[in-house]
C-alpha cells in the first residue's frame, strides 16, 4: 500500500516536472511568435509576454515585398535536401565499408576521418583548397564538402556493427554481392540511426550561411539565412536614421526587434513541420549509434 502511494507521488511529480519544463523550453518560441505578429509600434516600449498586442502580419509581409526570397529559399531548401541525401549515401557507405575487417588500411582511413573531428586547419587553407577545387561561385560548395561527416560516420558506423551479421551471410550464401546486402539489408535495418543523421544534416544544411559569406559571392547561389541577415542589419540602420529625423513612432510600420522575430519563424518553421515525422527514431538512433561510439 505504502509503495503504491510511493509511487502514484512519484508518477504526479514527474508529470509536474516534465509539464514545466516544457512550458519553460516552448515558451521562447511562442514568445517570439507572437511577437511577429503584434503590431511593432506597441512592442517598442514593451513586449508581448502572454498574448499579441493587436493583431498584423506587417512584418511578414514587409520581409516578403521588399526582397526577393524564392530564389534564396528554393537554394537554402535544395542545399538541405541534396546536402543530407549525399551527406547519407557517402557516410553511410563509407562506414559500413570500414565495418569490414578484410578492407585494407581500414583503420588507418578510420582516424584519418576521426583525426578531422578534433584538428581544423582554418578558414584559409579551406578558402584556398575550394579554390583549387573550382568550388568558389559554384553551388556544389555547399554540398560536396560534407559528403563525409567525421561525427555521422562514428554514429552510423556503431550502429551498423551491432546488426546481426548473420544476416549478411545469409544473404551471401543466397548469392546477394556487397551492394545488394547493403542496399536491401543494412539501410532498410537503420532507419534509425539514418533518421537521426538526416536531422542533424538537414538543420545543420538549412542554418548555415557562413559558407555562402565566404566562399560565394554570385548572388544567385545567396542563401535564406544570409539574406535575412543582411535584410535585418539594413533595416536596422534604415530605422535608426529615421528615428534621428524625429520620425513619429505611431508612423514606424516595423521595427528591428519585429522583422527579427518574424525572420525567426520563418527560418526555424521548416524544422518545426519536418521534426515531428522523424522524432520518433531520433532517440533510438542516437542512444543505439552513440552508446558505443
Amino acid at each position: 500500500m505504502l509503495r503504491a502511494i510511493s509511487q502514484k507521488g512519484f508518477d504526479v511529480g514527474n508529470i509536474v516536472f516534465l509539464s514545466v519544463l516544457v512550458l519553460l523550453t516552448s515558451y521562447p518560441f511562442y514568445y517570439i511568435l507572437i511577437n511577429s505578429v503584434s503590431v511593432p509600434a506597441r512592442i517598442l516600449s514593451a513586449p508581448a509576454f502572454l498574448l499579441p498586442k493587436g493583431f498584423t502580419w506587417v512584418n511578414y509581409e514587409q520581409i516578403f515585398t521588399k526582397n526577393d526570397l524564392i530564389g534564396p529559399f528554393f537554394v537554402s531548401l535544395s542545399r538541405a535536401v541534396v546536402g543530407t541525401f549525399l551527406t547519407l549515401a557517402g557516410s553511410s557507405m563509407l562506414a559500413y565499408g570500414l565495418t569490414k575487417k578484410q578492407l585494407p588500411f581500414r583503420r588507418t582511413m578510420y582516424f584519418g576521418v576521426i583525426f578531422t573531428m578534433y584538428i581544423s586547419v582554418g578558414l584559409i587553407p579551406n578558402y584556398i583548397l575550394m579554390s583549387e577545387l573550382h568550388l568558389l561561385d559554384t553551388y556544389w560548395v555547399y554540398v560536396l564538402p560534407g559528403i563525409v561527416n567525421a561525427f555521422f560516420l562514428v554514429l552510423i558506423k556503431t550502429y551498423f556493427e551491432q546488426l546481426p551479421i548473420a544476416l549478411e551471410e545469409a544473404a551471401m550464401l543466397e548469392g546477394a554481392g556487397v551492394f545488394t546486402i547493403f542496399r536491401k539489408i543494412v539501410l532498410p535495418l537503420s532507419k534509425p540511426i539514418l533518421a537521426t543523421v538526416a536531422i542533424f544534416s538537414a538543420v545543420g544544411q538549412w542554418n548555415s550561411w557562413v559558407d555562402n559569406l565566404y566562399y560565394v559571392t554570385n548572388s544567385k547561389w545567396m542563401t535564406l539565412q544570409l539574406l535575412l541577415l543582411n535584410y535585418i542589419q539594413s533595416q536596422s540602420y534604415n530605422l535608426r536614421d529615421a528615428a534621428a529625423l524625429s520620425t513619429m513612432e505611431s508612423a514606424i510600420s516595423v521595427t528591428p526587434q519585429s522583422l527579427r522575430m518574424g525572420i525567426t519563424v520563418l527560418v526555424i518553421a521548416p524544422i518545426f513541420l519536418v521534426y515531428p515525422f522523424l522524432q520518433k527514431y531520433f532517440v533510438k538512433g542516437i542512444m543505439l549509434g552513440a552508446v558505443k561510439g
